[in-house]
């Protein structure tokens, strides 16, 4: 983190991740253990993150037909719809939110339309860190809830429960917790007076609306997507399907988008190309407005590699430390102190958030965690969607608030805002970890093996 910063998850902790397996192979040598054994361990370990690895693959595929087909712009377009200057915080939270499950990215989000709203409040002479919390919770709330997130992937599949169903479960902390968070902006909102309007983002309609066919039939994918979750289809094909439909979207609806990808195709292969582009490497969008242009290109399933490669390389390290033995130690001494299901649920929020604090990295907050307390969660007769969203409320969430956390550096870099500065205004993120820890010693909604 001292030497790269935000960088430090395009590179340098896989280096550091695979040094440390390195390190507890020597212990696990040094112990009397084969590396037969300690392969063994690490296989096992990449192989349970293998259908997650799968998911966010295709998941890259569906961001870049969506952006291409133009479902992105049409959710951006009508979020931006809410923004009232008298309503500012609590719009900027709603806006965020929407443009995070529609792109399942907190990053992306807060770099592109967390900017133009920071550049709006500023503007409007409201608090900035007010602003920057405003824009985190509802980032955040957006990529904890987006069967497109990364993390949202591999939570459940570290915990072995299913993606849709982590995501429904995970609504009974995640609505709570936005509907609090928009109330207290709301009340903030009020005590303030704003000095002029919101014409930046009136000019980002305007130029989605000139970029792209704009209409409410470019919502079909989503509600598509929608109802197979609703319906419990598996993830990877309703996803992939969603892809599929996207790429048709767009062939129908943005010719002159198509057009603008295939470059000097044309006819049949000319549409042809473009999506298969946007399925592989993702769409790219040059306006003339840098904001707008980041805001709309990406996606595709090589924009995907770095998360896999970090994924790959975390189970790596959560392998070698199981079948050595290590995570056994950590967790016999945390055993001890366990007594109540309330309590496993506590303590794994809380390890989640450690591991946050002591690796500045939340997917690693994810693995090890959910890796340590599995079997336990499973001895107790827990669900393993109480274990997946333990892991996300105490380490997906609490990342940002870390100010050496990745995702808090990068937040800072974006928003201009330290963390220290937005985290007392950061609600949602401060919300869920309580929530979860209420409703763990409430006993409600602790799904049992036997429901």
């Amino acid at each position: 983190m001292l030497l790269f910063g935000d960088n430090s998850s395009y590179g340098p902790n896989q280096i550091a991740l695979l040094i440390a397996a390195a390190s507890a192979v020597l212990v696990g040598l040094y112990h009397g253990q084969s590396w037969h054994d300690l392969q063994e361990g690490i296989v096992q370990g990449i192989s349970v993150a293998l259908g997650a690895v799968l998911i966010i693959l295709t998941v890259g595929a569906l961001v870049g037909t969506w952006l291409l087909a133009g479902i992105v712009p049409t959710m951006i377009y009508f979020g931006l719809e809410l923004l009232n200057p008298s309503w500012f915080y609590a719009a900027s939270c709603l806006i965020c939110a929407i443009v995070a499950v529609s792109i399942g990215s907190s990053w992306t989000t807060a770099a592109t339309i967390g900017v133009a709203l920071m550049g709006i409040a500023a503007g409007l002479e409201l608090s900035l860190p007010v602003a920057a919390g405003a824009v985190v919770s509802g980032a955040y709330f957006g990529d904890k809830m987006s069967p497109l997130s990364d993390t949202t992937n591999l939570a459940p599949a570290v915990s072995g429960s299913e993606l849709f169903a982590h995501i429904r479960y995970m609504c009974w902390v995640s609505l709570p917790a936005l509907g609090l968070a928009l109330v207290g902006y709301a009340v903030l909102g009020f005590a303030t007076e704003a000095s002029s309007t919101g014409d930046t983002l009136i000019r980002m309609q305007a130029d989605l609306d000139a970029l792209y066919n704009i209409n409410i039939w470019m919502l079909i994918p989503l509600l598509f997507l929608f109802v197979l979750a609703a319906m419990g289809q598996p993830a990877l094909p309703s996803i992939f399907a969603g892809a599929l439909l996207g790429a048709v979207w767009a062939l129908i609806f943005q010719p002159d988008r198509v057009a603008a990808m295939a470059g000097e195709a044309e006819g049949v292969t000319a549409g042809l190309q473009a999506v298969w582009l946007a399925l592989s490497d993702g769409t790219t969008v040059s306006s003339g407005n840098q904001a707008l242009d980041d805001l709309l290109s990406g996606g595709g399933m090589s924009s995907m590699l770095n998360t896999v490669w970090l994924v790959i390389c975390a189970m790596t390290f959560g392998g070698v430390m199981e079948q050595a033995g290590l995570l056994r130690r950590v967790l016999q001494a945390l055993l001890r102190l366990i007594k109540t299901s309330a309590s496993l649920i506590t303590t794994t929020i809380l390890t989640a958030f450690s591991t946050n604090v002591l690796t500045a990295d939340q997917y690693i907050s994810l693995v090890l965690p959910g890796r340590m307390y599995k079997a336990e969660f499973a001895d107790r007769g827990l669900d393993p969607r109480v274990l997946s969203r333990s892991l996300e409320n105490g380490g997906t969430i609490t990342s940002v608030l870390i100010p050496w956390n990745t995702c808090a550096v990068f937040m800072f870099g974006v928003l201009g805002v330290s963390p220290i500065e937005y985290a007392p205004y950061a609600f949602f993120a401060l919300l869920v970890p309580l929530i979860g820890i209420a409703y763990a010693y409430l006993d409600f909604k602790i799904l049992r093996l036997a429901d």
